[in-house]
């Protein structure tokens, strides 16, 4: 075995790759297109800050970590002797790229009246976020190995639902019929084995398709093009210590998101890589971390505040046929069009219906498979651990709609909206710090339905001091952040408690549990008090 594996010659670029690199490769081009204009429309920075910094900066974080990953996914293959490794898809974090804007940076923005204020606070608060997922890829591997597969999977495909395919759905049903003819084709490109004439790369023809439509259409202006044509330039990236050291020495009221939020990063990392892992491509959990930690703290230092990550989506990437180079040459290609300052010209060209619709198809993809690989007895704990997702978009969607109508939920008051329906503070509350409220949630139902009450009161347990110190259910990191949600938890961990003494017998596995099981050779809960490693690339 041992000659075999290092005879084996994984190749550098496969067929699948081209369908790959320009799905994914739409993909992280929408979310640049869109932390362009949160940054010139939102925080209102100046062109040359985002074109001659921001997104250079960015532009390096995405060549170094898709390198790494492409070499992840080839070293897994060495080690494996095979050859249909998919690498982990790696880009500016999607619920970041909102949280930086609108939770941290537009608040100083609009207290000062000062962009660069607001800039450095996104610096400071992305090295934050950085060092904590350093701190997770030490403590991430013992969660993953002890938490139930519905629950990360479940976690993940909250995601997928809200912020990954409620926006896209409405911005594609917005202009229908330019999105809806490109969804039509990516879905029976990606989920069918049906080609187009010459193997042509279904997700080029999709853009290419929906950009015809909206020109010939009227939904496009001409001289949008080309006064955008005008602003391209050549820029690299350079340090901004000074940005980031002077939005540091402010730091203490950004370590009420910034921890959670770390937390929230290096707990959607053991998702995704739990994810790629039920598609058949185990990796390194600590390696994956340590990438995503390390790129958040470098593009901070060059002057982004958009921390990276390994994204949601592996699994409709190894389906298009995706191998090893497909990541890194999206990271190659993406980082071009940032340092010669396309995004404007490209925003301009392709409409954004003809481009979304690739985040709706990963949307579908992640949420069906939180089903697919978790145990079907475990159905109800996907939903668990999805509701507190759902509800973090959920006040996410109140929130901005009363912002947009001039007033908040504050002044309107809980007794106005839960008249008319709307039960705000319950939903803010369970919604506060959603994915891992949704790991803990979706755990202790995952255990209690399989009987394990130990390991159900454990994690209760585990959510009454989350709760309590604001990691989860709270507004912010504060000692008794919220007590009552704390003590809900703590009585969940003495109720499971009570039914553990009975010592009952454990579920049994189903056929479809052990056939998971086999498959991603990783037990799902432990069974021991000394449970064996899952084996890792």
């Amino acid at each position: 075995m041992a000659s075999s594996t290092t005879a084996l010659k994984v190749p550098w670029w496969v067929r699948g790759d081209t369908n790959a690199f320009f799905g994914f490769g739409v993909n992280v081009l929408v979310n640049v297109l869109t932390l362009t204009s949160l940054c010139l429309f939102v925080v209102k920075l100046s062109e040359r800050d985002v074109f001659h910094a921001i997104l250079p900066a960015l532009g390096i974080a995405l060549v170094a970590g898709n390198v790494y990953y492409t070499f992840l996914a080839r070293r897994l293959a060495r080690r494996e002797n095979r050859t249909d490794v998919t690498a982990l898809p790696y880009g500016p974090s999607v619920p970041h790229m909102f949280i930086v804007i609108f939770v941290i940076m537009l608040p100083v923005y609009l207290k000062t009246n000062d962009a660069t204020l607001a800039w450095k606070a996104g610096l400071a608060w992305a090295f934050i976020i950085g060092v904590i997922v350093l701190i997770g890829a030490f403590v991430g591997p013992w969660i993953r190995r002890y938490a139930p597969r519905a629950a990360l999977l479940g976690t993940l495909a909250g995601i997928s639902i809200t912020f990954i395919s409620m926006l896209p759905a409405a911005r594609m049903w917005n202009l229908a019929w330019v999105a809806l003819p490109v969804f039509a084709l990516l879905l029976i490109g990606l989920l069918t084995d049906t080609k187009l004439p010459g193997n042509f790369p279904i997700g080029l023809a999709a853009l290419l398709l929906g950009t015809a439509i909206g020109w010939i259409g009227g939904a496009m202006d001409g001289n949008a093009v080309s006064a955008a044509a005008g602003e391209i330039g050549f820029a690299l990236p350079g340090l901004h210590l000074d940005l980031l050291f002077s939005g540091l020495s402010d730091v203490a009221p950004l370590l009420a998101t910034a921890i959670p939020l770390g937390v929230y990063n290096f707990t959607e990392g053991m998702s995704n890589v739990e994810s790629a892992a039920a598609a058949g491509d185990n990796y390194n959990l600590r390696s994956v971390l340590l990438a995503d930690g390390a790129g958040a703290i470098i593009g901070a230092a060059l002057g982004s505040p958009f921390p990276p990550a390994v994204y949601v989506g592996h699994p409709g990437w190894k389906k298009a046929g995706g191998g090893s180079g497909y990541s890194m040459a999206t990271g190659v290609v993406i980082a071009v069009l940032c340092f010669l300052g396309m995004f404007g010209l490209l925003g301009a060209i392709f409409p954004l219906p003809a481009i979304v619709p690739i985040l709706l198809y990963i949307g579908l993809l992640i949420g069906a498979q939180a089903f697919q690989f978790s145990p079907k007895a475990h159905a109800a704990a996907v939903i668990a651990a999805l509701v507190p997702n759902i509800a973090q978009w959920a006040t996410s969607q109140i929130d901005n709609s009363l912002a947009a109508a001039g007033t908040t939920a504050a002044t309107v008051g809980n007794a106005a909206l839960e008249g008319n329906g709307v039960v705000y503070n319950g939903l803010l509350v369970l919604g506060q710090g959603a994915i891992l409220a949704g790991l803990v949630f979706g755990s202790i139902v995952a255990f209690i339905i399989d009987k394990r009450f130990v390991h159900a009161a454990i994690f209760a347990a585990s959510g009454a001091l989350l709760a309590f110190v604001g990691l989860i259910h709270g507004e912010k990191v504060d000692w008794n952040a919220n007590g009552p949600v704390a003590l809900g938890y703590l009585f969940i961990a003495v109720v499971c408690g009570l039914f553990a003494l009975t010592r009952p017998e454990p579920r049994p596995k189903e056929a479809d549990e052990l056939e998971l099981d086999r498959m991603e050779g990783m037990a799902e809960a432990p069974t021991s008090p000394a449970p064996t490693p899952a084996p890792a690339a």
